[in-house]
């Protein structure tokens, strides 16, 4: 009989502890994914609102997140919204500027370039001068439009960028307040 009632207790307390390991982890899963997710905004390769989305929803797994079904159906609307934008913005820019599919694979290699090159002012710099010279191939007649081209792939990876990181930082806001409450 008390090895009986030693045996429940010390499983309640296994159990607990467990429990509690477990919610601990799922926490710092969802604040690496988060962040991860931040970073993710300004670096082209990592998908950062869909990875901050994640973190949220991790968070909600851990029980520290109550949030809303109608909440997390609104933020997976937005990053979807978000992330179609991101890769579709560029495209659509570039044409609105003049310009042509080797401005934005420039664009993109730029990008990618600058980044490992002279980071950070290379993700700034890099889709600039890799649409510059991506539609002075195509074009090299037209230097002003080249430079117009250029222009409108700058704003589309400024303005890319920002949507994301405001999103991001909006779910990392909200998974922080759940986990203080």
């Amino acid at each position: 009989m008390i090895i009986t009632r030693i045996y429940k207790i010390l499983t309640v307390v296994n159990n607990t502890f467990m429990e509690m390991i477990t919610e601990i982890l799922l926490v710092v899963l969802a604040f690496i994914l988060l962040i991860i997710g931040i970073i993710g905004s300004v670096v082209p390769m990592l998908p950062g609102p869909p990875l901050s989305f994640l973190g949220l929803m991790v968070m909600k797994w851990s029980g520290h997140g109550n949030f809303s079904p109608f909440f997390l159906w609104l933020w997976a609307g937005i990053v979807v919204a978000v992330t179609v934008m991101d890769y579709t913005l560029p495209a659509f820019m570039a044409k609105k500027f003049g310009g042509s599919k080797a401005a934005s694979i420039g664009s993109v290699i730029g990008l990618i370039i600058g980044i490992f090159v002279y980071p950070p002012w290379g993700m700034l710099l890099g889709p600039f001068l890799g649409a510059l010279i991506g539609e002075l191939i195509h074009n090299n007649r037209d230097g002003a439009k080249a430079f117009k081209v250029a222009l409108g792939a700058f704003l589309a990876f400024i303005v890319g960028s920002g949507a994301k990181l405001i999103t991001t930082s909006l779910i990392l806001f909200f998974a922080i307040r759940a986990l203080i409450n």
